[in-house]
C-alpha cells in the first residue's frame, strides 16, 4: 500500500475542517462613522471661527512718523 492511500475522505475532511474553524469577525461601522462625524464637527467648528473672526486691519508705522 502507497503512502498516499488512505481511508479518509479528503473532501469531508476539508468540510468538517471548515465548520470547525472559528468564524471570521464582522467589521464594525461605527469606528468609521465616529470618524466622520470629527471631521464634520472639525470643519464646521472652522468654519465657524473663520466667519466670526474679526476683519484683519493693518497700518504701516512708518505712516504716522513725520
Amino acid at each position: 500500500m502507497a503512502a498516499t492511500d488512505t481511508a479518509l475522505d479528503h473532501e469531508a475532511i476539508a468540510r468538517a475542517r471548515a465548520l470547525v474553524s472559528p468564524p471570521k469577525p464582522k467589521e464594525r461601522m461605527w469606528p468609521v462613522l465616529a470618524a466622520a462625524a470629527l471631521a464634520a464637527a472639525a470643519a464646521l467648528s472652522f468654519a465657524t471661527a473663520m466667519i466670526l473672526a474679526p476683519p484683519l486691519v493693518t497700518e504701516h508705522m512708518a505712516k504716522g512718523v513725520d
